[in-house]
């Protein structure tokens, strides 16, 4: 079951850095990391993710049954385990009113058997610094009173329903939560663009482009769009 072993520290530089710690270490499937506040939280491409103490779900857990949709499934269960409905912006930050409410970050090593799997979902923020005012939202100010640890459990038996369904599975309700579908998006440092065309079986993002289709590799690129996001 997700979520034991449990750590949970008040303050701790990444909890994806204390779960991959234990992972190296042998750490049991499931193990799961928390904190209260993060001094070195991050999200992809190594941007920060910073939270005020008490305020948002931090966790990492050691993942020993790997999948190649494990990202995808990730932000499939972390819609369904929110009170009120929710977007995917591919390939892995959760949106709610075209606003930044979670974010997920994989790190793999498959050569070892393991990964960890970090998620930092704002639950009571109420304010955002002021260059995160338009593009960051939690669920406190979309209109939620769910707590932390309540939003914690409910991610955990979400991550237990959808981390071990069929892929076919997986994809359909990604592609139900596409944010981006049929919308313009920039890449390449906005030198490219298109109009988001959904996913295809990797989960690489389809766009078409004045000289064809194309597939983006989430690991390859940082998207752009004129909306706020």
């Amino acid at each position: 079951m997700t979520g034991h072993p449990r750590v949970h520290h008040r303050l701790t530089d990444s909890t994806n850095e204390r779960a991959r710690a234990l992972a190296a270490a042998g750490a049991p499937h499931g193990t799961l990391v928390t904190a209260d506040e993060q001094e070195a939280g991050r999200g992809r491409q190594g941007r920060a993710w910073s939270a005020p103490a008490r305020s948002a779900v931090l966790m990492s857990v050691v993942l020993r049954e790997l999948s190649e949709t494990l990202p995808l499934a990730a932000a499939v269960a972390v819609c369904e385990a929110l009170p009120l409905q929710a977007q995917i912006k591919w390939p892995n930050d959760v949106w709610i009113d075209g606003r930044k409410l979670a974010g997920i970050l994989v790190e793999a090593r498959p050569q070892e058997g393991w990964a960890v799997l970090g998620i930092g979902l704002n639950v009571a923020t109420a304010e955002f610094p002021p260059e995160l005012q338009a593009t960051a939202t939690s669920l406190h100010r979309a209109g939620s009173a769910i707590s932390v640890e309540q939003a914690l459990a409910s991610l955990l038996a979400a991550l237990d329903e959808w981390l071990p369904r069929p892929a076919v599975e997986v994809l359909a309700a990604w592609r139900q939560r596409d944010a981006l579908l049929g919308k313009p998006v920039r890449w390449d440092n906005g030198g490219k663009e298109g109009v988001a065309a959904g996913i295809d079986s990797s989960g690489a993002l389809i766009v078409d482009t004045a000289d064809g289709q194309v597939s983006l590799d989430a690991g390859e690129v940082h998207l752009e769009r004129s909306a706020p996001g």
